[in-house]
């Protein structure tokens, strides 16, 4: 006899909006001073360009991120998180979603420490790289992009020293500089811009992705005068957030 009980195939994760501003100032004794035919500069187009530039180094930073800061969107640590004493994989409430009752919704991680493994460039790819590349492989489901700190990817290029394997030669013209592991893109990314030290995401693209609010992204608002003063802000907006489908696709190597 068939079971025709109805299978529970959707479980709903969500995410809300998380919404960061910078505003840019400029008195009217500077915008006066920097004004005519002579001027140097657009000084309001310059100071706009240079916050656009803090507002994306912040928004990096929070793609890494645990997501602990006020208003700030849950990033690799959070949705990725790190795995606590002997347990290999990432618990925590994602998308409303608690990781510790629900196991389908944990991420796989491989922490180096517990496995007695040493990092290196000759025991990355075969004690690190590939059991973290298993468990986060389900059929056609694997990993595409490997982002790593300059420890983790220091060793890995070694590792390849003899059989070095370049992405496409669309990515080297981006300015990326990238390895393959796999049918992975290993990239590298700085503790600049937001990477935690001795790091690397296997990430499946299909299951996580930032989305951003089609009216807020990095949109540059009307200018506001001041009332009491003489002086104009200008609110650059970012409404967005990092979101997963699938937690138990993505893994974390650590040491």
């Amino acid at each position: 006899m068939l079971n025709i009980q109805a299978s529970d195939v959707l479980s709903a994760a969500e995410y809300p909006w998380r919404q960061v501003a910078v505003n840019v100032a400029a008195s009217g004794l500077e915008i006066r001073t920097n004004s005519g035919e002579n001027r140097i500069i657009n000084f309001v187009k310059a100071k706009i360009k240079n916050a656009q530039r803090t507002m994306a180094n912040g928004l990096s930073e929070d793609l890494y991120s645990a997501g602990t800061a006020t208003n700030q969107m849950g990033g690799l640590q959070h949705i990725i998180a790190d795995g606590s004493g002997s347990v290999q994989y990432g618990v925590g409430t994602v998308g409303g979603i608690n990781a510790s009752t629900f196991a389908f919704w944990r991420n796989q991680v491989f922490d180096a420490s517990v496995g007695s493994v040493t990092p290196s460039a000759t025991t990355i790819e075969n004690s690190m790289m590939l059991p973290l590349w298993l468990a986060c492989t389900r059929g056609m489901d694997t990993p595409d992009l490997i982002v790593m700190d300059s420890v983790y990817f220091s060793y890995f290029e070694n590792s390849q020293t003899s059989i070095k394997r370049y992405a496409s030669a669309d990515s080297a013209q981006a300015g990326i500089v990238s390895l393959k592991y796999k049918t992975a893109d290993v990239v590298y990314d700085s503790s600049d811009s937001g990477m935690p030290a001795s790091h690397a995401y296997f990430i499946n693209t299909d299951f996580l992705e930032l989305v951003a609010h089609k009216d807020a992204w990095m949109e540059i608002m009307p200018e506001l005068k001041s009332v009491n003063q003489d002086g104009i802000v200008v609110p650059i907006l970012t409404q967005a957030n990092l979101t997963c489908s699938n937690r138990a696709r993505l893994g974390v190597m650590h040491s």
